[in-house]
């Protein structure tokens, strides 16, 4: 046993020192991490509605207002609730609960249900509805669709489209009129908004992906020593400083992201963790307080992108940390989490791979 324990150290040490993150997707994570999704998607109590209300009429189940995506506690929750089912699907083609998850995705996800999404978006008091947060998860999803390698694919990403589109014309509107960007650690950042964006433009939509492109840099270019030993806010669940490197490192060749790097965050490429830790919890029953350990994920994700990018091993390391901190206590029975994090947790999961 001993001399097991000992192999499996030196076996991850060796994954780590060449650059590789000692996480796996595996099975076993897949079958952890599906439930939280598969059970909120159709859970429409309790709901935090979040729009505008325009007089008596609009006092309505959440189901009615929002067909497809009332389930998760909130709109947004829903989207990356659905996204992060058809990601194991993707992952993993032959999992055991596939068909009962497609049941699911048909059931919600129908042109009828789709259309009704875009009446809410297209009402006058709610035009900047999930403006960029949910915006950019709705694209991720569509991008999942489109990369599944199933039948049943084609059929929903051509009922979601309608709402792709509207939603992508809407980000191009709301970047053209942004003279300043949005630097807090939660939904409202842009950085984050556009880098989850770009990755579906740069595919399927060039004059977005153009924008994000103009945009990140006339934010961003000349900025200099991130105040990263301020973060974490207490209820932050994305860190400003590496949602902005995270895109600048998109938009950027590996050259002039290297040195705008070295600008943006002096010396943290020699040792990330004297300028960061990994966030304590210590209240997962409260919303706010439980937005920590979807910092310690978001934060794994960027360090994976940098690291693997930067051939960083610290940094692969620190993420490791930050997700596995987060990962471990995810089943606490708090909803205030359970709606949400399984998403960020299977999306740090896939960029510890890439």
């Amino acid at each position: 046993m001993k001399n097991a324990a000992i192999l499996i150290s030196l076996i991850l040490t060796a994954m780590v020192s060449t650059g590789q993150s000692a996480l796996d997707f595996n099975l076993k994570k897949a079958e952890y991490l599906y439930h939280f999704a598969y059970e909120c998607i159709d859970q429409e109590y309790p709901n935090k509605p979040n729009g505008v209300l325009g007089d008596d009429s609009y006092l309505l189940p959440p189901r009615e207002i929002h067909p497809a995506f009332y389930g998760c506690f909130d709109w947004h929750s829903s989207v990356h609730g659905h996204w992060t089912l058809v990601t194991i699907l993707n992952q993993f083609p032959d999992f055991e609960y596939r068909d009962e998850i497609i049941a699911k995705l048909q059931n919600n996800i129908t042109k009828e249900n789709i259309l009704k999404e875009i009446e809410y978006f297209q009402d006058e008091h709610n035009t900047t509805y999930e403006r960029t947060y949910g915006w950019a998860w709705l694209l991720k999803l569509d991008e999942a669709l489109r990369e599944w390698d199933a039948s049943e694919a084609a059929e929903l990403q051509a009922n979601l489209s309608p709402l792709v589109d509207t939603l992508s014309l809407k980000f191009i509107e709301f970047l053209d009129k942004l003279v300043y960007p949005i630097r807090i650690g939660e939904h409202s950042n842009i950085a984050f908004g556009m880098s989850f964006a770009y990755d579906w433009a740069k595919k399927y939509n060039t004059e977005l992906a153009t924008k994000i492109e103009e945009k990140a840099l006339e934010y961003y270019a000349t900025d200099c020593d991130c105040p990263l030993t301020w973060e974490p806010g207490g209820f932050d669940f994305l860190s400003p400083c590496l949602q902005e490197a995270s895109i600048m490192q998109k938009v950027l060749d590996y050259e002039d992201f290297s040195k705008w790097l070295k600008t943006f965050l002096p010396d943290f490429e020699k040792d990330p963790s004297e300028f960061m830790e990994v966030a304590e919890v210590t209240d997962r029953s409260d919303g706010k307080l439980a937005h920590l350990d979807g910092l310690n994920f978001s934060r794994a994700w960027c360090l994976f992108e940098m690291g693997h990018t930067l051939h960083n091993r610290k940094m692969i390391e620190l993420g490791d940390q930050h997700f596995n901190y987060s990962y471990v206590k995810m089943d606490s029975g708090e909803y205030a989490g359970a709606h949400w994090l399984a998403s960020f947790a299977v999306y740090a999961l896939i960029k510890s791979m890439e």
